[in-house]
């Protein structure tokens, strides 16, 4: 599964006012409803909060990095010498 590492480090640490702190909040609360909506999910590894999918396509197109282990990440690609040809 398709998963990066979810680490709030300031996330209004560069804000100005009470208002900026508002909208980027708003703007990460939008973003993180987006995610659900989309399959992703939240889950809990230790203290480490990771967010996920199990879909990679879906993961990658949102343009995550997978933290994954390269050896989970592999993809079984069938021979195309065993494969019957087309129609």
């Amino acid at each position: 599964m398709s998963y990066f590492t979810w680490k709030e480090a300031g996330l209004t640490s560069d804000c100005a006012s009470l208002e900026a702190m508002a909208s980027r909040f708003e703007e990460a609360a939008s973003l993180m409803r987006r995610m659900a909506q989309q399959g992703f999910e939240l889950n809990s590894k230790g203290r480490q909060q990771q967010i996920t999918h199990s879909d990679a396509d879906v993961f990658e197109s949102w343009g995550f990095v997978n933290e994954e282990p390269a050896f989970r990440q592999l993809t079984l690609m069938s021979d195309p010498s065993t494969e019957s040809p087309a129609p």
